[in-house]
């Protein structure tokens, strides 16, 4: 049975958390309180490189960081597939 955008009508108000993360990185709590203003935390993407999309800690696509009047945003340029996404 085909389902629809209707069909879901019940679960359109439910709120989620959207996470695009950059990137990561790992440090100890000594490296950390020695950040400051101007410091630089290199990520382990490389410039180029898709960014993850989460929703509720669930990876569900990769895209790129654009810029629409002068505010920051992401275009999705892949949907990940629950089997993908490790879940």
């Amino acid at each position: 049975m085909a389902k629809s955008a209707a069909d879901l009508a019940t679960v359109f108000d439910v709120p989620v958390n959207i996470s695009a993360v950059l990137g990561k990185s790992h440090m100890s709590v000594a490296q950390l309180l020695q950040l400051n203003k101007g410091s630089v935390l290199e990520l382990d993407r490389k410039v180029g490189e898709a960014i993850d999309i989460f929703v509720n800690n669930r990876l569900v696509a990769r895209g790129e960081v654009v810029v629409v009047d002068d505010r920051l945003g992401v275009t999705m340029t892949e949907i990940i597939k629950t089997e993908d996404a490790g879940a």
